[in-house]
């Protein structure tokens, strides 16, 4: 890819474009690509995360995307997802774009499915392509979501939700009926 930036250099080049970390086949480290480049027809594999956030009263906060993102724009789908900056541990990652994307502090974080990965193609042709652990994080507070990330949000019953999801999948992002089965079929 012409983008690739070499291991070992800055996060963000010059120019300040998120970065993403390329990865092989078994999860290792290739080099880097702007984010904003990186999700095409023909995306690369790269390294990302899902966090599922609980109240401290059991509900799991479920959030719509919003409707300028690039990929499955207004679908609903896990409360946030992202892509930890080369060099940055993955719960650093989750917290800052907890805070960047739905401006919540967390309390513990969880790896609940530390070796999932999917591939789904978007209705526009977009191709996601990540190595993509899942987490699990608690959160005292409601959201404050920022606009460009969220449409809107609502704290759910677990199993009501896992039952929305299998009535119609079809409305939720293809990661979260994938994490939500590959969760199931741990007991979770």
């Amino acid at each position: 890819m012409a983008d690739t930036v070499i291991p070992g250099t800055d996060a963000y080049p010059q120019d300040g474009a998120e970065l993403v970390q390329l990865v092989d086949e078994d999860g290792a480290p290739l080099g880097t690509a702007p984010k904003a480049t990186v999700h095409t027809a023909d995306t690369p594999l790269h390294l990302a995360f899902s966090c599922h956030v609980y109240g401290a009263d059991g509900r799991v906060l479920v959030t719509r995307r919003a409707l300028s993102k690039k990929t499955w724009p207004g679908v609903w789908t896990n409360s946030f997802c992202g892509h930890p900056a080369p060099g940055e541990d993955f719960e650093d990652a989750i917290r800052r774009r907890a805070q960047r994307e739905l401006g919540l502090e967390l309390g513990t974080i969880e790896s609940v499915l530390p070796d999932f990965r999917y591939r789904a193609v978007d209705a526009s042709g977009v191709v996601e392509n990540e190595v993509c652990p899942v987490f699990r994080a608690v959160a005292a507070t409601d959201p404050v979501p920022a606009a460009d990330e969220v449409s809107e949000w609502v704290w759910a019953d677990p199993a009501e939700f896992r039952d929305a999801v299998a009535a119609a999948p079809y409305a939720f992002s293809p990661w979260l009926v994938m994490q939500l089965d590959a969760l199931a079929a741990q007991g979770r």
